[in-house]
């Protein structure tokens, strides 16, 4: 299988998860748009998920990998077996401790860590206390399935644990028909959802569960014990947690400033979910596929395999990531304004906003997949210190930008710092991976980008124009399905003009892209 074909199956899951993310976002807009409720209910559940990226995703996807791959190479399926017991007595124990720990200091943690400005509001922040309680033991079961999705990943069966994430969009998109279908008032929707989010983890745990049992290992409950291969995981995991969630943490931080604002919270939320279907389908994907491919390479001594590996998945991560870029600048305010602008949301004219936060987002979105792809670089070769030093940093220059320009730009201002901040963060890995020697020069790689840069300014331009041409069939004046024919339009129109401008101009070149691809896979899938 090679590596596009891997990337596909990963991106395939998390598409569909995306799309229905957005069928989520929409329902829910249109039920508690960006008002209190709205407010609470993205400021409660960012918490458990901002930590389940951290401890889970982010640590799992860069330490578990590469040692359970290791476990499998030297000492096959029981050995593995092993290793994946003693890391869940561990896991599941901490976990179930932190849980405790947390549900009863939510109090103190919503007044001082999730939204220090809502203390101000006694109601919302009673809500946001008794919403985050509900959804927070989310994090048990999301951290425990991020386990068994490393575990799937490195025996290579990726669509199991692409597809679970969809099942919390199914839950919640019921939830919000229910509520609809018998009338539900806006502080009785938030409380089913987050019942709802709880609910989704059990569903997503059990999913990944039975995968892995079908993958031909069942884990059994070991006594929790601090063995050599956990010890270090741990080492591991802890900078890696840091590392692979630096883009939760700034989202964490900017929800803590945003809360001194009425609706700058949810409209970060709205904005949020848009970006990260490219950020989602693309960054995701090969961060996921890279990792255990890289270990492998660097296993078997074949820095030339490993070489291939990066530049192709950079190649490849510019190649859909330059136009949702140049897509996200011009065209925001018609995407925000067909995904939300009905009912509450519609009420509150929030588009402008929402439409000015997505824009600024999207010039941070290559970043924020290139960060994705240079980090497998680091945790391949078990080094997860300089990208937590990095992330720190980026940490950093977002909390000291976005204290800076929020008073005076609101949230669209801590866009800005996020995406900066990722920037930062962007040119500092692959600055060091040069410099180590890690990052092979590739020409086709370095003669391609400024072509696609090129094809994406062209699209940006074209859509520029278009959208100025059509702007009675995009105004909020027009029926709803008016403005969403013209926007697929627009995007189909799009899409071909940067198709036309990147392989007109050599910048693309799939058929070639497979074939490196496949060539400097052969020699691990022999293997296999």
């Amino acid at each position: 299988m090679s590596l596009i074909k891997k990337f596909a199956t990963v991106a395939s899951g998390t598409l569909m998860s995306r799309a229905f993310g957005f069928i989520r976002e929409m329902l829910m807009a249109a039920a508690i748009g960006t008002g209190p409720i709205a407010d609470a209910f993205y400021a409660a559940f960012q918490f458990p998920n901002t930590f389940r990226r951290l401890f889970a995703e982010g640590a799992f996807n860069a330490a578990f990998v590469p040692l359970f791959a290791k476990e499998i190479e030297a000492n096959g399926t029981e050995g593995a077996k092993r290793f994946s017991e003693e890391v869940f007595g561990v896991l599941f124990t901490a976990l179930l401790a932190l849980t405790i720990v947390m549900e009863l200091a939510m109090p103190l943690l919503v007044r001082f860590v999730i939204a220090p400005g809502f203390a101000d509001d006694a109601q919302k922040y009673d809500l946001t206390v008794a919403l985050a309680t509900i959804m927070f033991p989310y994090l048990i079961c999301m951290s425990l399935a991020a386990m068994m999705s490393g575990m799937l990943n490195s025996l290579r069966r990726y669509f199991a644990a692409a597809i679970a994430p969809v099942f919390l969009n199914f839950i919640l998109i019921g939830v919000l028909a229910n509520a609809w279908h018998k009338g539900h008032d806006g502080l009785t929707v938030g409380y089913a959802l987050s019942w709802g989010v709880l609910a989704a983890g059990l569903v997503q745990l059990a999913i990944v569960w039975i995968a892995v049992r079908h993958a031909g290992i069942s884990i059994g409950f070991r006594r929790p014990r601090l063995t050599p291969n956990v010890k270090r995981l741990l080492i591991l995991a802890l900078p890696a947690a840091i590392t692979g969630g630096i883009t939760q943490i700034n989202q964490l931080i900017g929800t803590a400033i945003a809360s001194g604002q009425n609706s700058a919270v949810s409209s970060l939320a709205l904005a949020d979910r848009v970006y990260q279907l490219p950020l989602g389908v693309v960054g995701v994907a090969v961060a996921i596929v890279l990792l255990p491919e890289l270990a492998r390479a660097l296993k078997s001594g074949n820095l030339n395999e490993a070489s291939n590996l990066q530049n192709r998945s950079v190649e490849f991560t510019l190649f859909l990531t330059l136009p949702a870029t140049a897509a996200l600048l011009v065209m925001s305010e018609p995407i925000v304004r067909v995904l939300y602008e009905r009912g509450q949301f519609a009420a509150t004219n929030s588009t402008p906003t929402v439409a000015a936060i997505l824009a600024i987002f999207g010039l941070g979105l290559p970043a924020f997949v290139l960060i994705k792809a240079f980090t497998p670089g680091y945790f391949a070769r078990e080094d997860t210190r300089t990208p937590m030093i990095f992330a720190a940093i980026s940490v950093a220059v977002n909390i000291a930008v976005a204290l800076t320009l929020f008073p005076e730009m609101g949230a669209p201002g801590i866009a800005v710092a996020s995406a900066i901040a990722g920037w930062v963060n962007a040119a500092m890995l692959f600055g060091v991976l040069i410099r180590r020697g890690h990052w092979g020069t590739d020409i086709p790689l370095l003669t391609r980008i400024p072509r696609l840069v090129l094809a994406a300014v062209v699209m940006g331009f074209a859509l520029y124009f278009a959208i100025q041409w059509l702007a009675p069939y995009l105004a909020s004046s027009s029926p709803v399905y008016t403005q969403a024919a013209t926007l697929a339009v627009l995007v189909g129109v799009g899409t071909l003009i940067y198709f036309i401008v990147a392989f007109g101009t050599g910048g693309a070149d799939i058929g070639m892209l497979r074939r490196s691809i496949k060539r400097g896979q052969k020699k691990v899938e022999n293997r296999d």
